[in-house]
């Protein structure tokens, strides 16, 4: 198979898997809140939601992560001479922290299954955002492919990350207040 083939067969994976660690994320919230809920609606919402996140973690996120890495692999395997240089060695020591983030994420995932929730939704919507800033990490090293690039990187991605926190202090006070 030609490296344009393999290259885009690996960003259709790395999109799939996002798009399910994304989502993966949201149903944890869901699910927690679930567990809060007065019996007559846990009931009908548990089994539902279970059913959801188990379908998207084994049939989407989980085959996803497995061919970004094989398809990953591959394109790799074309430019070997990108692994010298600092951006490819940064980029994939973000890609090493996805896969920590991924499997951190199968134990919540375990867990809620048993219907056991150790973090509240505030917690999952701060978790939730790890994946992003993990995403413009990696697109922006392996477009600009520049280590110098990398440092005013960083600096965005706390940014970014600051901004998010503050978003999701914003979205909590407001549905604090909603529901009052």
């Amino acid at each position: 198979m030609g490296f344009e083939y393999v290259k885009a067969l690996h960003i259709i994976f790395v999109v799939t898997w996002f798009a399910g660690l994304f989502y993966i994320v949201r149903l944890f919230i869901y699910q927690t809140e679930a567990l809060e809920k007065p019996e007559s609606e846990r009931k009908i919402l548990k089994p539902q939601l279970d059913l959801m996140a188990s379908r998207l973690w084994y049939i989407i996120t989980w085959p996803s992560a497995v061919l970004t890495l094989i398809f990953g692999a591959w394109v790799i395997s074309y430019r070997w001479g990108f692994m010298e240089q600092g951006f490819m060695q940064a980029k994939l020591g973000f890609v090493l922290l996805l896969y920590v983030y991924h499997g951190f994420s199968h134990v919540i995932f375990k867990e809620l299954q048993a219907g056991k929730a150790r973090w509240n939704s505030t917690k999952l919507r701060i978790w939730n955002e790890v994946s992003t800033i993990l995403l413009f990490a990696i697109v922006f090293l392996i477009v600009l492919k520049n280590t110098l690039s990398m440092v005013w990187g960083i600096a965005g991605l706390l940014g970014l990350g600051i901004l998010l926190m503050l978003g999701i202090k914003v979205y909590k006070n407001y549905r604090t207040k909603k529901g009052q």
